[in-house]
C-alpha cells in the first residue's frame, strides 16, 4: 500500500521505517528540513535499536522517503498515519491535541479521493469522533475519508521491535471498510498471529489510557513498596520475585527505582486522571493521584538517601550522576527522574557531573548548569559519591577498581539496583541500593 506517516518524532519515525519493512511505500511528513534531509540520507535523529539499519535499507531502496510537503503526502498515500505529539496542555492535566487537528485541517482539503486516516497519537477520550467530522467537513471527499484510532504501545528503545512484532493491535473504528484498510495495511503483522481488538474509538482511546495508566500504578506502588523495604531493613528484589510468581500480578514493570519519565508515562498518567476527573469517576481520580504523588516524591526520596549514604547534607559534596535518559536505550531526557535527581542535588549545593552513554547532548540543552562527562572513568574523577539514576547496562559492566584512583571516596548510591553490589563491597566500596539491607565496609 501507499502510506504516510506525519510527524516525525519518536513515534512516527521507527513507524514509517516499520511500514516500509513491511512491505509498503512510505512517504514520512516533517516540517524540519534539516531533519527531514537527514532522513533521506538514511540517518537516524534519534537512538533506538535497529532504526539505523532499516532507515539505511529502506531510503537506500526508495521504499522509504520524507518530505516537508503534506500536499505531497495528501497525492501520494490511501492510507494516513498521524504521529504528531500531544504534550500536556497549559493546564498540566489534559493533552493538547492542537498538532493532531493542525495536521488534519492541512491535510484535509487536500483529500480529494476515498483514503484513511489512521490515528496514532495518545488523546483524551472523544477526540476520533470530533476528528471525523472536522475531516469529513473538510475533504473534498467527504465521508470517503475514514478516521480509525489506533493506539501505539511503543516502549522507547524497543520501538523497532514493537512496530514489527506488537503484542496486540488495537482499531477504534465505525465501519466495516475502515477495518478492512486496517487488515490489510497491517496484514504481515496479522499473519504471525498478533491479535486485532476492533472496537469503538471510544474503546480504543480508553485503552491507551489504561495501559500506560496502569504501568505508572506498577511502577509507583513498587517504589512505596520499596521504601518500606528500606525501613525494616527487607529486600525489595527477593519480595518482587516472589510476587511475580503469581500470575495474576507477574513482574512486568515492577522495577524499583526513582519512578517513571519519558514522553508517554507521565502525561499519560496525569491525562487519564483529568478524564477521570471530568467523567465524575472520583474513587479512581484518587487512587491515580496517590499514584501521581508517589512519583513525583521519588527525587526528594533519592536525596534523602544520598544524603544518609554521605552522613551529611550534599551541599559542597561532589557527585557523579551515571544516567540522563529516562531509561536505558533512549537518549530521551523528557522528564527524566535522573536528570531531575542531578538537578535537584545542584539546587542543593553539590558539584554534579553526569554521564550518559547517549544522551548527554539532550541533558544539555534542559540542564547546561550541570557539567557532563563522555568518559564514564572520567565522570568519576575526585567524586565524594557515585549516584546510578539509569539503568544502562555500561554500568552493570564497570570494573570497581578501575575507579579507586579516581574518586574522593568509595561510595555508590545505586538507585536503579542495576550492580551486584559484592564485588563493589570486596573491592572496599560501600555501596547503597534502593530498597535492599544496606552493609558498608
Amino acid at each position: 500500500m501507499r502510506v504516510s506517516v506525519i510527524g516525525c518524532g519518536h513515534l512516527g519515525i521507527p513507524h514509517a521505517a516499520g511500514m516500509a519493512h513491511l512491505g509498503h511505500e512510505v512517504l514520512g511528513v516533517e516540517l524540519d528540513r534539516s531533519k527531514v534531509d537527514r532522513l533521506n540520507r538514511g540517518q537516524a535523529p534519534i537512538h533506538e535499536a535497529g532504526l539505523p539499519e532499516l532507515l539505511e535499507k529502506h531510503t537506500g531502496s526508495g521504499q522509504l522517503r520524507f518530505t516537508t510537503s503534506i500536499a505531497e503526502a495528501a497525492d501520494f498515500a490511501d492510507v494516513h498515519f498521524l504521529a504528531v505529539g500531544t504534550p500536556i496542555d497549559a493546564d498540566g492535566r489534559s493533552y493538547d491535541p492542537g498538532q493532531v487537528f493542525g495536521a488534519a485541517r492541512a491535510l484535509a482539503p487536500l483529500l480529494t479521493r476515498p483514503c484513511t486516516i489512521i490515528g496514532k497519537s495518545t488523546v483524551t477520550v472523544g477526540t476520533t469522533a470530533h476528528l471525523t467530522r472536522l475531516v469529513q467537513r473538510l475533504a473534498p471527499a467527504g465521508k470517503a475519508v475514514q478516521v480509525v484510532w489506533n493506539p501505539e504501545f511503543l516502549r522507547e528503545g524497543h520501538a523497532v521491535q514493537d512496530t514489527l512484532h506488537p503484542d496486540r493491535l488495537v482499531a477504534g473504528l465505525t465501519t466495516p471498510e475502515a477495518e478492512e484498510t486496517v487488515r490489510e495495511v497491517f496484514a504481515p503483522v496479522l499473519a504471525d498471529g498478533v491479535p486485532l481488538i476492533v472496537t469503538t474509538p471510544e474503546t480504543a482511546e480508553l485503552i491507551k489510557g489504561a495501559a500506560n495508566t496502569f504501568l505508572g500504578l506498577k511502577v509507583s506502588f513498587i517504589n512505596a513498596v520499596a521504601d518500606m523495604c528500606t525501613a525494616a531493613g527487607a529486600d525489595v528484589l527477593t519480595l518482587v520475585r516472589a510476587l511475580g510468581l503469581d500470575p495474576r500480578i507477574g513482574t512486568g514493570g515492577m522495577q524499583p527505582g526513582i519512578g517513571y519519565g519519558g514522553g508517554c508515562l507521565p502525561k499519560d498518567v496525569r491525562a487519564f486522571t483529568a478524564s477521570a476527573d471530568h467523567l465524575g469517576a472520583t474513587d479512581a481520580v484518587v487512587l491515580l493521584r496517590a499514584a501521581e504523588q508517589i512519583n513525583e516524591n521519588r527525587p526528594d526520596t533519592a536525596l534523602r538517601m544520598i544524603e544518609t549514604a554521605l552522613g551529611r547534607p550534599v551541599g559542597g559534596a561532589r557527585i557523579t550522576v551515571w544516567g540522563a535518559s529516562f531509561k536505558a536505550g533512549t537518549d530521551d531526557v523528557r522528564e527524566s527522574p535522573s536528570l531531575a535527581l542531578a538537578g535537584l542535588l545542584h539546587r542543593r549545593g553539590a558539584h554534579i557531573t553526569v554521564h550518559d552513554p547517549h544522551a548527554n547532548g539532550a541533558a544539555i540543552v534542559r540542564h547546561p548548569e550541570l557539567d557532563y562527562a563522555d568518559d564514564l572513568t572520567a565522570s568519576c574523577q575526585d567524586a565524594e559519591v557515585i549516584v546510578i539514576g539509569t539503568e544502562w547496562p555500561q554500568f552493570r559492566d564497570v570494573e570497581p577498581a578501575v575507579l579507586q584512583n579516581r574518586v574522593a571516596a568509595r561510595l555508590l548510591v545505586d538507585l536503579r539496583n542495576v550492580l551486584d553490589a559484592g564485588p563493589w563491597r570486596e573491592a572496599g566500596w560501600t555501596v547503597h541500593q534502593l530498597g535492599r539491607p544496606q552493609f558498608t565496609r
